[in-house]
């Protein structure tokens, strides 16, 4: 799958501790762009039709038996053949010594060459779920990203709504800070959102009337998160006495990011109401909700209504965020 984000290589060597054998150049400067991994059975015996160059190879002890069975010639003219068509890198698992022939294909054509002492399944799944967040969809969004009981909250709102100060009154709470100000969103898998903050402005807080604030610095590590998922958009606005505001709770909004429906609240905002522990509860309503219970259709079972007719309906909200 081709995303358009790449990730040099030797960031993938750091994270999954490889060995270098053979490199011709800056890792740094060689760029992988593809999320999948290429087990070369059907390019050892010369089919290339559905041969992808971008994807990392992986030689593990079924690839190398292959490639012993056959002659020392033959060996030599289908690793050449493979490495000529430019693949990004390749890998030996289990700690598999090299045939010369090998490492001559890979010299010849100028192809890193790394190793592992990890089994070849095991390094593929390592490497398949690295370059899923390394290469997802993303997206840049404005808003807060806070931890909430395990909970992944978003929070959204016009700038000046109170986003910040309410994330300050959650970490004095005991809750995690991942991002404020700019939230960066990746799409990881099918169901799955993961925010981060920009490097650059990572644990850092703007506090109008404060000024930037550090919060790992002041409030220590077990403060802060490096990524989280998302599991809920709250959005802060201010009180609209003209507006009704739900108060059951049976039906349900969402909104889309980047293909992926999430659940979402809208809170008002006034002096006096504290938003910390509303969002707290909030946090905890939505992980008994994704666990199947919901207290506004059991008091309404209670009161002996038709549950026919109050069946839980989904409403997408746009928000601009």
């Amino acid at each position: 799958m081709d995303t358009g984000f790449t990730v040099p290589l030797s960031k993938v060597i750091k994270e999954l501790a490889l060995e270098t054998i053979f490199m011709p150049g800056d890792p740094e400067n060689i760029l992988i762009s593809s999320m999948d991994v290429n087990r070369p059975g059907l390019e050892l015996n010369r089919f290339y039709d559905y041969y992808d160059t971008r994807r990392i190879i992986v030689f593990g002890n079924a690839e190398t038996s292959f490639l012993k069975s056959i002659s020392s010639q033959e060996r030599a003219e289908v690793l050449n053949e493979i490495f000529s068509k430019k693949p990004p890198a390749a890998i030996v698992a289990r700690n598999i010594k090299p045939m010369s022939e090998l490492l001559n294909a890979v010299k010849t054509n100028k192809i890193p060459l790394l190793g592992t002492p990890e089994t070849t399944s095991s390094l593929v799944a390592a490497l398949v779920s690295f370059m899923n967040v390394e290469l997802a969809p993303r997206i840049t969004r404005h808003g807060v990203l806070i931890e909430v009981y395990g909970e992944g909250i978003l929070l959204v709102g016009d700038s000046g709504v109170g986003k910040s100060e309410t994330a300050i009154e959650l970490i004095k709470r005991g809750h995690r800070l991942i991002a404020d100000d700019a939230v960066e969103i990746r799409r990881v898998s099918a169901k799955s959102l993961v925010g981060q903050a920009p490097e650059n402005i990572r644990h850092f807080i703007e506090l109008r009337g404060i000024g930037i604030i550090n919060a790992r610095r002041i409030f220590g590590m077990g403060a802060v998160k490096l990524t989280e998922k998302i599991d809920m958009v709250i959005n802060l606005e201010i009180w609209d006495n003209q507006k009704v505001y739900d108060r059951m709770g049976i039906d349900s909004e969402y909104t889309e990011i980047l293909g992926i429906k999430v659940p979402v609240l809208t809170i008002p905002v006034k002096p006096g109401r504290n938003l910390a522990i509303i969002i707290e509860v909030a946090a905890m309503n939505n992980r008994q909700k994704k666990m199947g219970y919901n207290a506004a259709q059991e008091l309404m079972q209670n009161l002996g209504m038709d549950m026919s007719i109050l069946q839980e309906q989904e409403k997408k909200r746009e928000l601009e965020f």
